[in-house]
Parts: C-alpha cells; sequence; structure tokens
C-alpha cells in the first residue's frame, strides 16, 4: 500500500535532498514555517517516520538535556547489520551510551582530557598553523581545506594523542570513514570502504593499546589506557572505540568550521573587517562561526518517555531529529540570526557542541584552535580574500563543509 505524501513528510524528505547538503537553511526556514502553520511552532511531526523535526533552540536545548533522550538509538539500529565490523568498533563509544554507563566511560575518558591538557596545546597548535599558512602564503592561492582546515586539526589531535605523525594520512582516511557513516552515506563502495577501514583500525589500535599498557608513553592515549576511577579502566574494546572517537571528533569538526568560518567570513566582510581592526574579538567570532555555519547540523535521540517541552509533546518510542543548525539560527534566542556579531551576549548558548551529558568532550580543543585560526588570519593577513567560486560540500547530511575552497592571503601585514 502507498502511503499518500503529506506536506510534513514532504519537508522530511526534502532535509535528505541534494539541497540540504548544497544550502540547508532555505529547507530549514521552510519547514519551520510549515510547523507554524500546523500549530506546531519549532517542531515538525513526521508520523510516517515516526520522528519529529526539532527546530526550536528551547525544544533542542531540552531534549539534549533530558534523561527520557537517549543517544545513539535510531543510529545503531539501522546500521548494525549494514556495518558489522564498523559497529563493532563504534559500539563501545560513549556516543552510544547512555545513563550510567555513559557516565563511566566520559569519566574515564574526561580524566585523560581535561582544560588544563587543552591549554596546554596551545603553543603546538599555533607552531603548526604558523607552518601551515607560511607554506600557504608562498602559493598565489591555495585550498584553505587541504592546506589547512584538514592538517592543523589532524596533525594537533594524532600528536596529543601521542600517535606517530607517519601515520596522519591513515587517520584522515579513517576518520573521513567514520564521518561518512555517521553522515549516513550507505552507497556500496563507501561501504566497502568503511568496512575495510574498521577492520584496520581495529587491528592497529588494538595493538597499540596492549603496548601502551605495557609500556607506557606520552600522549592521552596513554594516559586513557592507564587512568583509573573507582578501580575500573577502559577495556581494550572501550579504549579502541573512545580513540577512535577523540580521533574522528577531534579534527573532523574542526575542519568544517576553519573551511567554513574562512567562506563566512568573505561573505560578511564587515564582521571580517571588525576582526582585523580588533584580533580580541576572536573568542566571540569563533562562537558566532560555530552557531552561524554548525559544523554538525543534526543529530538525534531516541524518546524512552514522553517529553513535554514548549507546550509540545514529543512521544515515547518516538525519534527525535535535532536540527541543531536551524536551533542556532532560532530568532527567538539570537536576534538577526544570520549576521554575525562577536559582541552578541548570548551567543555562547548555541548548541554547536550539543549540550547536556553528551556536550562535546573537544569542545575546548576546537574552540581554541578556530580562535588562533582567526585571529592569526585577521592579525597577518588582513587583505585575505576569496574569489569568487563554485564550492561544492562534502556529501554528508551531518558533518557540513566544503570540499574545497580557494583563498587568496594577499600581501602579509
Amino acid at each position: 500500500m502507498t502511503i499518500a505524501s503529506t506536506p510534513a513528510l514532504e519537508a522530511a524528505q526534502a532535509l535528505f535532498s541534494p539541497q540540504a547538503i548544497t544550502d540547508p537553511y532555505p529547507l530549514y526556514a521552510q519547514a519551520r514555517a510549515l510547523g507554524r502553520e500546523l500549530g506546531t511552532d519549532g517542531l515538525l511531526h513526521v508520523p510516517e517516520w515516526n520522528m519529529t523535526l526539532v527546530f526550536s533552540h528551547e525544544v533542542a536545548s531540552a531534549v539534549f538535556r533530558s534523561p527520557a533522550a537517549l543517544s545513539g538509538q535510531g543510529f545503531a539500529g539501522e546500521s548494525e547489520t549494514a556495518f558489522p565490523e564498523a559497529m563493532r568498533v563504534l559500539r563501545p563509544m560513549m556516543l552510544f551510551h547512555n545513563g550510567p554507563s555513559h557516565t563511566r566511560l566520559r569519566s574515564l575518558a574526561q580524566a585523560a582530557f581535561t582544560p588544563r591538557v587543552v591549554a596546554q596545546q596551545r603553543e603546538l597548535v599555533q607552531t603548526r598553523l604558523d607552518r601551515l599558512l607560511k607554506a600557504a602564503a608562498e602559493k598565489p592561492d591555495f585550498d584553505a581545506v587541504e592546506d589547512l582546515a584538514v592538517p592543523l586539526p589532524v596533525g594537533v589531535i594524532t600528536e596529543m594523542l601521542g600517535l606517530s605523525g607517519d601515520d596522519e594520512a591513515k587517520f584522515r582516511q579513517w576518520s573521513g570513514s567514520i564521518a561518512e557513516l555517521l553522515g549516513g552515506n550507505n552507497e556500496s563502495d563507501v561501504m566497502e570502504r568503511v568496512e575495510a577501514d574498521a577492520i584496520e583500525m581495529r587491528r592497529y589500535f588494538r595493538g597499540l593499546a596492549d603496548e601502551l599498557r605495557a609500556r607506557p608513553q606520552p600522549g592521552l592515549l596513554s594516559a586513557m589506557a592507564g587512568v583509573e576511577d573507582g578501580g575500573e579502566r577502559l577495556s581494550s574494546d572501550e579504549l579502541l572505540a573512545n580513540a577512535v572517537l577523540l580521533l574522528a571528533a577531534g579534527h573532523e569538526t574542526t575542519t568544517n568550521l576553519i573551511a567554513s568560518g574562512i567562506l563566512t567570513l568573505a561573505r560578511q566582510p564587515d564582521a571580517w573587517n571588525a576582526l582585523t581592526q580588533n584580533p580580541d574579538l576572536a573568542p566571540g567570532m569563533t562562537e558566532e562561526l560555530l552557531r552561524v555555519t554548525s559544523p554538525v547540523q543534526r543529530t538525534g535521540r531516541g524518546l524512552a518517555q514522553d517529553l513535554v517541552v514548549g507546550g509540545q509533546t514529543l512521544r515515547a518510542g518516538s525519534f527525535a531529529a535535532l536540527i541543531v543548525a536551524a536551533a542556532n539560527r532560532d530568532e527567538r534566542v539570537f536576534s538577526d540570526p544570520e549576521r554575525l556579531d562577536p559582541a552578541r551576549p548570548n551567543t555562547a548558548r548555541h548548541l554547536a557542541f550539543a549540550s547536556g551529558p553528551h556536550y562535546c568532550l573537544g569542545a575546548s580543543l576546537a574552540r581554541m584552535e578556530g580562535e588562533l585560526v582567526f585571529r592569526t588570519l585577521a592579525e597577518r593577513f588582513p587583505a585575505m580574500q576569496v574569489p569568487e567560486q563554485q564550492v561544492q560540500y562534502r556529501p554528508n547530511f551531518v558533518l557540513r563543509g566544503p570540499l574545497a575552497l580557494r583563498v587568496q592571503l594577499g600581501a602579509q601585514g
């Protein structure tokens, strides 16, 4: 029997169309407007999919914080059959756990990933950034993705974890496979590559974990292997999974922040001029770029119980698709939401790193890397320009960022 199409279903289907990758924001606005017409302001119920699309900052924030909202439910269930090897790697990730199990995993990982440890990486980030920008400045133009946004964070997280820099290319490939899996790409060639990479990841990290427990070395991975909390420590599978999580999360979102941030600053010259005149605006500008570009566009939670928020009910057993990028431009929270305003008083309320118990463990590292990139560019290359070009985005519905971005640094200031 064919299910008759409804406006809500059509809006949901549009969020998995090519336009949702190229330019998702008009689709978010249309879906939000449809919700208002249907009397579900900020939400759009799609009974055909047993799903509610959430565009409201208030509702998304409440779902993130609610113990009734379970992380990883829909994704893990759909991927067990299609990606058995990859799910063997991913299943123990804290991302897919809730309640006491998540608390235990996070506390063990967090013990080796403190703000103090991140702060100690500032010099490392600046040194790598200086080297990359020196090479970029010698070219008439450079690819801000391949020459800056990718190598900076992947190099930093590789060194922080204590992994061999000789394997950076391998880590980039593996991280890309995880990103494609999380982003919903289930084309056959992608599935084969993801499965093959998962087997290689498992072999590499299992061997490394055994070595680090026998002979501890500098770096977060060795610290995670040795850390104990109440007599408990991470199992080999848990260490593997959460090392892969930190490796992927430690650079995938930051790559998108840097590349999308440069493009957005070029498209809002008033904001770029303000930053070049006062580079101390870099922390606030970084928060605004996280909000406006939303490197993680969407995520989701399964509802174990009814959740009532903002006069709306999300039913137990349904799935809440949290459109983070739309919530970050909710005009009821952020006035003139598309405009970059580094002095915006409430910009830190954005949900780019989620909220609640699953708040991103690497948020402080991503912030620091973004701030240093935008500050250094503004200080040294105030004449930077992004030539007119057709920007293509990576084919990913979750992690959004350009595949390439041609930039001219201009004369050094």
